[in-house]
């Protein structure tokens, strides 16, 4: 699998990245998807601390640690449970991502951590502690690089400018183009990858579509009413029908964009996995392609997110 340099770190990830939240509690299941992965090419799996309450670490710890050296690890700070574990709070303090990281380590069973990636952010946080954070343990090689999880235009904008990072983690598909607008072109700029998560718009591209259909009914999907999506995908899939299905689509489709070094995908299965891996092998979309896409779908905006 075609592996990319992210950002200006001397990480090279693979296109596709498992994304281990999806994976459950169960080691047994869990371990064959990563092991399939590891078959398949990917070198990068992204989990974090927030995720099973650190049992999703641990999974992920335990199964690549007989091939740490050939892999990419990235995980998460910033969020910490209550006590009772029934809700979280934020903390981007200097304070807390130093206690945390050494906790990720040793669920992890590792001594350092690839990629750390701040999960959340707004832009009343104490930016400049939290960057000094990340850039001290970048100086004790605890992690390798860093970056942020984030859609809010202005909190990646002030850590492009004010920062070192090297990624950013962000929602984008193609029914969610919000980040085409500013991101992407920004983070382009001063050589920041984007690392595209739910590319499969939360199953809505994929070849199971009308089946996760009647979630959307009320509420629609972004800007897209349930009505609108089905006459959208329904004219997506017979377009393609010949050469492409919509899985392939959505993963080319994000990967094509300039500064997106690998697009993030749960698996809950085996089989789900290798039909995300087949669809990333494909031939990059056509100029006919990418044409359909940007006039059949919309050219979302941030609103909200500020």
């Amino acid at each position: 699998m075609k592996k990319n340099v992210l950002g200006k770190s001397d990480l090279r990830v693979s296109e596709l990245a498992l994304g281990c939240m999806s994976l459950g509690k169960e080691e047994k299941a869990a371990h064959a998807i990563m092991e399939t992965a590891l078959e398949q090419g990917i070198n990068y799996f992204d989990t974090a601390d927030l995720y099973d309450f650190g049992t999703n670490e641990k999974i992920v710890g335990t199964a690549l640690k007989p091939v740490r050296e050939n892999v990419i690890i990235a995980t998460k700070v910033g969020n910490r449970w209550e006590e009772g574990k029934e809700g979280w709070t934020w903390d981007p303090t200097k304070a807390y991502i130093k206690e945390a990281v050494k906790k990720s380590l040793s669920r992890l069973q590792t001594d350092y951590i690839d990629l750390y990636q701040l999960h959340g952010g707004t832009i009343g946080d104490p930016l400049e502690e939290t960057i000094e954070a990340f850039e001290d343990l970048k100086k004790e090689g605890l992690i390798r690089a860093y970056g942020i999880s984030s859609i809010r235009p202005n909190v990646i904008r002030e850590f492009a400018v004010r920062s070192s990072i090297d990624s950013v983690m962000m929602q984008y598909s193609p029914l969610d183009r919000r980040p085409e607008e500013e991101a992407l072109p920004l983070l382009h700029a001063h050589g920041i990858s984007v690392v595209a998560r739910g590319p499969l718009a939360k199953g809505l591209l994929s070849t199971s579509w009308r089946e996760k259909l009647d979630a959307f009914q009320e509420k629609g999907f972004l800007d897209y009413s349930a009505a609108e999506l089905a006459e959208l995908l329904n004219e997506l899939e017979a377009k393609l029908a010949d050469h492409r299905t919509l899985n392939a689509l959505a993963l080319r489709y994000t990967l094509q964009h300039d500064g997106v070094a690998a697009v993030v995908a749960g698996a809950s299965t085996v089989g789900q996995l290798k039909e995300n891996v087949r669809a990333v092998k494909e031939p990059p979309l056509s100029k006919e392609e990418l044409q359909l896409v940007e006039q059949l779908t919309k050219a979302n905006r941030y609103e909200q997110h500020r």
